[in-house]
């Protein structure tokens, strides 16, 4: 997020509250006890201002890794529109047929779905977690969010990260050629 961005939300940029963190000894607080000085010092800050500001700020002090979360572990992201409607994409994860052909060999256990939405699921072993979340973008396309959480180290989150942008170019390869064909089906035979 840029300075003017910060500036324009909060009336201050980075360095300005980078230096006030440093200031109060944040340099060796942790997550809650920096987001909690934010919290007495400026109680009209948002909460979501206050965790992207300690966020940004340990990311730029070294206290955070990238893709690292609160709770030490790590997670990695990906996102893609795909030309089908959501309910067809949420099918997707959740039908495993369907999965095997854009996620062959993968483990996934679906622990929650709402159908056009959201899916929930245990990802492997159970150790780390997806967040699926799917928004329309008209009757005949969605994006689609995968969020995979707890995952052990940096390097597995940047491994992840690119399986995740990999699976989603076959998901929408497989979704669309198929649109495609059952299209040209409907055409042929009311042609």
């Amino acid at each position: 997020m840029s300075d003017d961005a910060v500036q324009a939300r909060t009336g201050r940029v980075w360095a300005d509250w980078f230096a006030e963190l440093d200031a109060a000894g944040c340099r060796v607080k942790d997550h809650k006890g920096i987001v909690a000085i934010l919290g007495e010092r400026h109680p009209e800050l948002p909460g979501w201002w206050q965790q992207s500001i300690t966020i940004a700020y340990e990311k730029a002090t070294g206290l955070r890794q990238t893709y690292e979360r609160c709770d030490d572990t790590f997670a990695s992201s990906a996102s893609k529109t795909i030309g089908v409607p959501a309910d067809t994409l949420s099918a997707a994860f959740t039908d495993d047929a369907t999965r095997a052909r854009w996620l062959p060999g993968a483990t996934l256990t679906v622990r929650t779905t709402r159908p056009g939405k959201s899916v929930r699921a245990l990802w492997g072993d159970g150790a780390s977690r997806l967040e699926v979340n799917l928004y329309a973008k008209g009757p005949s396309k969605t994006q689609v969010a995968v969020q995979h959480d707890r995952l052990p180290t940096r390097e597995t989150a940047l491994q992840m990260k690119d399986y995740w942008a990999a699976a989603l170019v076959r998901l929408k390869v497989l979704l669309e050629k198929d649109g495609a064909a059952t299209a040209a089906l409907v055409v042929f035979n009311h042609g």
